[in-house]
Protein backbone atom coordinates (compact mmCIF):
# COMPACT_ATOMS: atom_id res chain seq x y z
CA UNK A 1 0.00 0.00 0.00
CA UNK A 2 1.98 2.98 -1.36
CA UNK A 3 -0.44 4.75 -3.69
CA UNK A 4 -3.98 4.81 -2.35
CA UNK A 5 -7.05 6.36 -4.00
CA UNK A 6 -10.05 6.91 -1.71
CA UNK A 7 -13.27 7.90 -3.47
CA UNK A 8 -17.05 7.73 -3.34
CA UNK A 9 -20.10 9.91 -2.94
CA UNK A 10 -20.04 13.10 -0.79
CA UNK A 11 -20.44 12.80 2.95
CA UNK A 12 -19.39 9.17 3.22
CA UNK A 13 -16.45 9.59 5.57
CA UNK A 14 -13.70 9.49 2.91
CA UNK A 15 -11.74 12.33 4.49
CA UNK A 16 -11.87 10.83 7.98
CA UNK A 17 -10.86 7.41 6.64
CA UNK A 18 -8.04 8.95 4.58
CA UNK A 19 -6.71 10.88 7.56
CA UNK A 20 -6.73 7.77 9.78
CA UNK A 21 -5.06 5.73 7.04
CA UNK A 22 -2.37 8.38 6.57
CA UNK A 23 -1.66 8.41 10.31
CA UNK A 24 -1.49 4.60 10.45
CA UNK A 25 0.72 4.15 7.36
CA UNK A 26 2.82 7.32 7.36
CA UNK A 27 1.74 8.04 3.77
CA UNK A 28 1.17 11.70 2.88
CA UNK A 29 -2.49 12.64 2.45
CA UNK A 30 -3.63 14.84 -0.44
CA UNK A 31 -7.30 15.90 -0.28
CA UNK A 32 -8.34 16.76 -3.84
CA UNK A 33 -10.52 19.61 -2.59
CA UNK A 34 -7.36 21.44 -1.54
CA UNK A 35 -5.87 21.31 -5.05
CA UNK A 36 -9.22 21.79 -6.81
CA UNK A 37 -10.14 25.01 -4.99
CA UNK A 38 -8.37 28.26 -4.16
CA UNK A 39 -8.45 29.65 -0.64
CA UNK A 40 -11.39 31.88 -1.58
CA UNK A 41 -13.44 28.82 -2.53
CA UNK A 42 -13.14 29.35 -6.31
CA UNK A 43 -12.11 26.46 -8.52
CA UNK A 44 -8.61 26.57 -9.96
CA UNK A 45 -8.21 26.36 -13.74
CA UNK A 46 -8.40 22.96 -15.38
CA UNK A 47 -4.74 23.11 -16.39
CA UNK A 48 -3.61 24.11 -12.87
CA UNK A 49 -5.61 21.22 -11.39
CA UNK A 50 -4.32 18.75 -14.00
CA UNK A 51 -0.70 19.79 -13.45
CA UNK A 52 -0.99 19.48 -9.65
CA UNK A 53 -2.76 16.12 -10.00
CA UNK A 54 -0.13 14.76 -12.39
CA UNK A 55 2.63 15.84 -10.02
CA UNK A 56 0.91 13.92 -7.20
CA UNK A 57 0.51 10.79 -9.32
CA UNK A 58 4.22 10.85 -10.19
CA UNK A 59 5.34 11.05 -6.57
CA UNK A 60 6.59 7.93 -4.81
CA UNK A 61 3.64 7.44 -2.45
CA UNK A 62 0.34 9.07 -1.58
CA UNK A 63 -3.20 8.84 -0.35
CA UNK A 64 -5.48 10.90 -2.57
CA UNK A 65 -8.93 11.59 -1.15
CA UNK A 66 -11.73 12.59 -3.52
CA UNK A 67 -13.07 12.19 -7.01
CA UNK A 68 -11.90 15.24 -8.96
CA UNK A 69 -12.57 15.24 -12.68
CA UNK A 70 -13.50 11.98 -14.41
CA UNK A 71 -10.32 12.18 -16.46
CA UNK A 72 -8.17 12.55 -13.34
CA UNK A 73 -10.14 9.85 -11.53
CA UNK A 74 -9.33 7.17 -14.12
CA UNK A 75 -5.68 8.31 -14.25
CA UNK A 76 -5.59 7.88 -10.46
CA UNK A 77 -7.14 4.41 -10.73
CA UNK A 78 -4.38 3.46 -13.17
CA UNK A 79 -1.60 4.86 -10.95
CA UNK A 80 -2.84 3.54 -7.59
CA UNK A 81 -1.97 0.18 -6.10
CA UNK A 82 -4.88 0.37 -3.64
CA UNK A 83 -8.42 1.57 -4.38
CA UNK A 84 -10.92 2.27 -1.60
CA UNK A 85 -14.47 2.87 -2.78
CA UNK A 86 -16.71 4.21 0.00
CA UNK A 87 -20.19 3.13 -1.07
CA UNK A 88 -22.50 3.53 1.91
CA UNK A 89 -26.30 3.70 1.62
CA UNK A 90 -27.54 7.02 0.29
CA UNK A 91 -29.37 7.79 3.55
CA UNK A 92 -26.02 7.75 5.39
CA UNK A 93 -24.43 10.10 2.86
CA UNK A 94 -27.32 12.58 3.08
CA UNK A 95 -27.30 12.48 6.89
CA UNK A 96 -23.52 12.90 7.17
CA UNK A 97 -23.57 15.87 4.73
CA UNK A 98 -26.25 17.50 6.92
CA UNK A 99 -24.30 16.66 10.08
CA UNK A 100 -21.16 18.28 8.59
CA UNK A 101 -23.18 21.45 7.90
CA UNK A 102 -24.59 21.55 11.44
CA UNK A 103 -21.15 21.02 12.98
CA UNK A 104 -19.74 23.81 10.77
CA UNK A 105 -21.65 26.38 12.83
CA UNK A 106 -19.17 25.60 15.62
CA UNK A 107 -15.98 24.64 13.73
CA UNK A 108 -14.79 24.49 10.11
CA UNK A 109 -14.90 20.88 8.86
CA UNK A 110 -11.45 19.31 8.83
CA UNK A 111 -9.87 19.44 5.39
CA UNK A 112 -12.42 21.98 4.14
CA UNK A 113 -10.84 24.58 1.81
CA UNK A 114 -10.29 27.94 3.53
CA UNK A 115 -12.79 30.57 2.44
CA UNK A 116 -15.12 27.97 0.93
CA UNK A 117 -18.75 28.13 2.08
CA UNK A 118 -19.89 25.01 3.89
CA UNK A 119 -23.49 25.90 3.03
CA UNK A 120 -22.68 26.09 -0.70
CA UNK A 121 -20.68 22.88 -0.37
CA UNK A 122 -23.62 21.19 1.34
CA UNK A 123 -26.03 22.25 -1.39
CA UNK A 124 -23.56 21.06 -4.04
CA UNK A 125 -23.16 17.74 -2.19
CA UNK A 126 -26.92 17.22 -2.04
CA UNK A 127 -27.21 18.04 -5.75
CA UNK A 128 -24.39 15.60 -6.53
CA UNK A 129 -26.00 12.93 -4.33
CA UNK A 130 -29.28 13.39 -6.20
CA UNK A 131 -27.43 12.85 -9.51
CA UNK A 132 -25.14 10.08 -8.17
CA UNK A 133 -27.28 7.09 -9.14
CA UNK A 134 -26.49 7.94 -12.77
CA UNK A 135 -22.74 7.66 -12.12
CA UNK A 136 -22.21 5.21 -9.24
CA UNK A 137 -23.88 2.31 -11.05
CA UNK A 138 -23.27 -1.44 -11.19
CA UNK A 139 -21.65 -0.79 -14.60
CA UNK A 140 -19.26 1.70 -12.97
CA UNK A 141 -18.23 -0.92 -10.43
CA UNK A 142 -17.66 -3.50 -13.17
CA UNK A 143 -15.45 -1.02 -15.05
CA UNK A 144 -13.62 -0.26 -11.80
CA UNK A 145 -13.02 -3.98 -11.20
CA UNK A 146 -11.74 -4.42 -14.76
CA UNK A 147 -9.42 -1.43 -14.33
CA UNK A 148 -8.05 -2.69 -11.04
CA UNK A 149 -6.52 -6.02 -12.00
CA UNK A 150 -3.35 -6.61 -9.91
CA UNK A 151 -4.47 -3.95 -7.41
CA UNK A 152 -6.18 -4.11 -4.05
CA UNK A 153 -9.79 -2.96 -4.42
CA UNK A 154 -11.97 -2.44 -1.36
CA UNK A 155 -15.64 -1.52 -1.51
CA UNK A 156 -16.85 -0.32 1.89
CA UNK A 157 -20.62 -0.66 2.06
CA UNK A 158 -21.37 -0.28 5.76
CA UNK A 159 -20.41 1.98 8.65
CA UNK A 160 -18.77 -0.97 10.41
CA UNK A 161 -16.59 -1.74 7.35
CA UNK A 162 -15.65 1.93 7.15
CA UNK A 163 -14.89 2.20 10.87
CA UNK A 164 -12.76 -0.94 11.01
CA UNK A 165 -10.89 -0.61 7.70
CA UNK A 166 -7.72 1.04 9.01
CA UNK A 167 -7.35 -1.41 11.88
CA UNK A 168 -7.95 -4.44 9.67
CA UNK A 169 -5.58 -3.37 6.89
CA UNK A 170 -2.63 -1.76 8.64
CA UNK A 171 -1.74 -4.19 11.42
Amino acid sequence: MKKVAVFGKPGGGKSTLSKELAEATGLKLYPLDLIEYQENGERVSHSEYSNAHEKLLNSESWIIDGLGTLESFWLRVDAADTLIYVDLPYSVHYWWVLKRLLKSFFAKPEGWPDGSSVLKGTLASWKYLRLSPKFWTPEFFIKLQESSKNKSLYRLQSKSELNSFVTRHTE
